[in-house]
């Protein structure tokens, strides 16, 4: 369904153009891009801040981006060689189809084990990611509707690859948060900038999660498990909306905070009118940051995110009502100016930390903690050649603890593996 979908929607976009692109000439393609896409205002401008080509007069503007890489990873002393993964094809449309109403849209070709180094993927996936009409009002208020981003943290609404120097996507964010997810639904959000000061706020209401946060073949509480239903574009398994709020506060000279909730209840619980369950919600609270230290030129982004789950009574101690988990991105340029015939070149060394909790609970036995988390850390070199395009070299040592707390393949070693990437908006 979903490959069906973008073949129609290309098929369109290249027939409504035909005409215009059988006698294009390229001084009519006028870039719309910042000249560097790392600098932003908010989080939430990050859908609209990417480099776009507008094409003569017309009212469309596209751009896009893609991500590949090479991997070797072993874990506990297994490995699957060397790896060849095309991770990501993203196309941007957009249109300003009057003063104060915009449209943009995201579609995405996806073949990603959703930051998890090791894991297998899936296998290959097109979708709509995003498709959204904004009719302002006014600055502090702004209708947004279509299939949007639900702003749960910076991460799900920040997250192309180019603006990164690591190849892999946050484990937090993508194997206990659900990033990227988007549902269809409504919402206002508005901004307001003074000076060095920025204010932002956003609330929606949208579709959800369903009984597959704690039915899944991962054998625990996963909310990543909903983005497999295809239904959540078209119906709510509880009937009920899924609520996403988030503040956000920035100055230029400090960084920015967000503060974000996202909730609502999940399960099927009424059957044509009847009841079959109680309602059972899911709560996610998120805090995210991000500086720049003009001293030194060095970034910092950083994310933390707290998940709480209504589980029935009857459940086994490997599903937790309670996850917690997040990252830490600090990345230091060290070599500036001209390199070959770039003339604003960057070499950067970063480092990335990672920790996931997905079992916060106790043993309602003993007493005891229960575990199920991981540790993660990842240095890396990186060559950017215009601020649009990366090329990164990491390396990932990670452990992880069983439900007791026992080393995953203690005796042959934890998870390493080194990974080289291109990333670039075109």
């Amino acid at each position: 369904m979903k490959s069906s979908l973008l073949i129609a929607f290309t098929a369109i976009l290249i027939f409504s153009f035909r005409p215009a692109f059988s006698q294009i000439d390229s001084s009519l393609l006028k870039s719309t891009a910042t000249a560097d896409t790392a600098k932003k205002k908010l989080n939430m401008d990050a859908i609209y801040e990417r480099p776009f080509l507008k094409l003569g007069k017309l009212p469309v503007s596209i751009g896009g981006y893609m991500e590949a890489n090479y991997q070797y990873v072993g874990t506990s002393g297994i490995t699957a060689g060397n790896q060849f993964q095309f991770r990501r094809f993203s196309l941007f449309v957009a249109s300003t189809i009057s003063p104060h109403i915009k449209f943009l849209s995201e579609i995405e070709y996806e073949n990603d084990p959703t930051g998890d180094p090791g894991e297998a993927t899936s296998g290959p996936e097109f979708g709509i990611e995003y498709a959204a009409v904004d009719v302002e009002f006014n600055p502090l208020l702004t209708l947004r509707g279509g299939l949007i981003l639900n702003p749960i943290g910076a991460f799900n609404q920040n997250h192309d690859g180019p603006k990164y120097e690591f190849t892999d996507r946050p484990i937090a964010m993508t194997q206990m948060l659900p990033d990227t997810w988007s549902n269809p639904g409504f919402g206002i959000y508005g901004k307001q900038y003074d000076n060095h000061w920025m204010f932002g706020y956003e609330f929606y209401v949208t579709g959800g999660f369903d009984d597959a946060i704690i039915d899944n073949t991962q054998g625990k509480t996963f909310l990543p498990a909903a983005k497999s239903s295809l239904t959540r574009f078209s119906s709510s398994a509880s009937g009920e909306p899924l609520y996403t709020g988030k503040l956000s506060l920035g100055n230029d000279q400090i960084g920015e905070l967000g503060l974000s909730y996202m909730g609502g209840v999940y399960n099927t619980w009424e059957v044509e009118g009847a009841q079959v369950d109680n309602k059972r919600s899911v709560n996610i609270y998120d805090v995210d940051f991000n500086t720049k230290l003009s001293q030194w030129h060095t970034s910092i982004t950083a994310e933390w995110a707290w998940v709480f789950v209504d589980l029935p009574a009857d459940y086994t101690p490997e599903y937790a009502h309670k996850q917690y988990g997040g990252y830490i991105d600090i990345v230091q340029p060290i070599i500036h100016g001209k390199i070959l015939d770039w003339d604003n070149a960057t070499i950067n060394l970063a480092v990335r930390g990672e920790y996931v909790e997905w079992n916060g609970d106790k043993f309602a036995a003993t007493g005891l903690r229960e575990y199920n988390d991981l540790k993660s850390i990842m240095p890396a070199i990186s060559f950017r050649p215009t601020p649009q395009t990366v090329l990164r070299l990491n390396y990932r040592f990670q452990t992880a603890r069983d439900i007791t707390g026992n080393t995953i393949g203690a005796a042959l070693g934890a998870t390493r593996g080194v990974s080289f990437g291109l990333a670039t908006y075109f």
